[in-house]
């Protein structure tokens, strides 16, 4: 079905972060808006204010007569619906037009110019910093993203003149061989979703097709280190890029007084004193790949040096509520063991001399019997861990995979916990925090605002 004869678009899942920037997209089209979630969230009933109608219960009767036509009715779903979903079922058995998210991504970077950024992590930050250095350039650019930017407050940015279109090239359930980039960045390739792939060789096989997509006259950035061997087309230039070494990376490194600088080195160009307006050290190489799309698609030296600090960041990604002398109290939706090493080393650098407190939940029952003994290895960074139970998300619990896996192979001697999460504020009212960080993909970060207020007291 082509855009052009879309009337209306019902979401089957509607309120999961890529599938809520899809609906905002077609909203701004003004194409009627409708769809089922499970239950009701903040983000949900922002897009019920935008003009989307969203109901909470698995009901045929209450799709709208809006999204009865097969002919100009486009249907869209979240590979976390269950195939035997009743409102699926009914689209399937009447012949509607059944798409996953990807897929409408992936047409739309047949029109556009796709910069994707793919990688097991820091996606959702560096496709942010792209859009952010895009829209503040004479370049701009349309965006699905991740998670919501702080700086526009929403996951969907657009562009009325832009050829350029920033999208999260996502590598779970293969989902990023539907698009057909312009450009794309790889920031890494640590095995992850193996319940889906099998092995990490199929993961890494995975990664080198999605290359072979990248069109002639583009562009693929790959991390320096990793095992990746792509297969780029005739006419794709290849770069590579890490934090000190690549055709893209970072010189003169300064670190100090919760501020970040350094020179970004470029094959053509070099701009000095680069400040990163979210300073963890992580941001460092984000960075460097999103610079390195912004500079390879037109954006100056100077537009880039002022979008680096003028990024605020996205919610839940080193997502700092409280910042004083006393207390230090971030979130982060870190969920893979790679991603949390870094995410602790990060905030290690930043406060080498404070005690720093992990609240963890685990995100999904298969990653935490694949990676258990990674998790542990990356936690015992810390000086104390509170473990929460795992969070199910799409999946249904495996015998003896538990958070008491990790639990029990941190290193001896750190302080540990292990909790339900209706406990946390409890547990943490005895405690001594002086940096405590929230990980994880689940549902801990409702807890954030309770914990917040609890801090902000003993900080007074």
């Amino acid at each position: 079905m082509e855009f052009k004869s879309v009337k209306s678009v019902y979401f089957v899942g509607a309120g999961g972060i890529g599938m809520s920037a899809i609906a905002r997209y077609f909203l701004s089209k003004d194409i009627y808006v409708a769809g089922y979630d499970r239950t009701p969230t903040h983000l949900t009933q922002q897009l019920v204010a935008e003009g989307a109608h969203i109901h909470y219960e698995e009901n045929i009767d209450l799709i709208p007569l809006e999204c009865r036509d097969n002919k100009t009715t486009l249907v869209i779903y979240t590979a976390a619906i269950p195939e035997t979903h009743k409102e699926l079922v009914y689209f399937r058995e009447n012949r509607f037009t059944i798409e996953k998210r990807a897929q409408v991504l992936g047409e739309l970077t047949c029109t556009t110019k796709g910069l994707c950024i793919a990688g097991t992590h820091g996606k959702t930050t560096t496709s942010a910093i792209t859009a952010h250095l895009l829209k503040e350039s004479h370049v701009d650019c349309t965006a699905f993203l991740g998670g919501i930017s702080k700086n526009y407050g929403t996951n969907l940015l657009l562009s009325k003149t832009s050829p350029y279109i920033v999208i999260e090239a996502d590598e779970f359930d293969r989902s990023f061989h539907w698009l057909r980039p312009y450009m794309s960045v790889i920031t890494a390739t640590d095995a992850d979703h193996l319940d889906i792939y099998g092995t990490y060789e199929a993961y890494l096989e995975s990664f080198a097709h999605y290359t072979e997509l990248i069109q002639p006259g583009g562009a693929l950035i790959i991390h320096e280190d990793l095992q990746l061997k792509p297969r780029v087309q005739d006419g794709v230039r290849t770069f590579t890029y890490s934090r000190d070494k690549g055709d893209f990376h970072a010189e003169n490194v300064r670190i100090g007084n919760g501020e970040i600088f350094f020179d970004f080195i470029a094959p053509d160009t070099q701009i000095n004193d680069v400040q990163l307006g979210v300073p963890m050290s992580i941001n460092i190489e984000n960075g460097i790949a999103a610079m390195a799309l912004a500079h390879l698609n037109g954006a100056t030296d100077i537009e880039i040096k002022k979008g680096m600090l003028s990024f605020h960041g996205v919610d839940r990604r080193f997502d700092f509520k409280i910042k004083n002398d006393k207390i230090v109290f971030l979130s982060d939706y870190a969920h893979h063991p790679a991603e949390i090493k870094q995410s602790i080393l990060s905030i290690r650098e930043l406060y080498k001399d404070k005690k720093i407190t992990a609240i963890f939940q685990p995100h999904l029952y298969t990653r935490t019997r694949d990676f258990y003994k990674e998790f542990a290895n990356s936690l015992s960074l810390l000086d104390e861990v509170i473990l929460t139970d795992i969070y199910p998300a799409r999946e249904k619990p495996i015998p003896g995979v538990t958070s008491q896996l990790i639990y029990d192979k941190l290193r001896p001697g750190i302080e540990k916990t292990i909790c339900k999460k209706e406990d946390i504020l409890n547990i943490l009212k005895d405690k001594d925090i002086e940096v405590l960080i929230i990980l994880g993909a689940g549902d801990i970060d409702n807890y954030v605002p309770a914990i917040n207020q609890l801090l902000l007291k003993r900080s007074l």
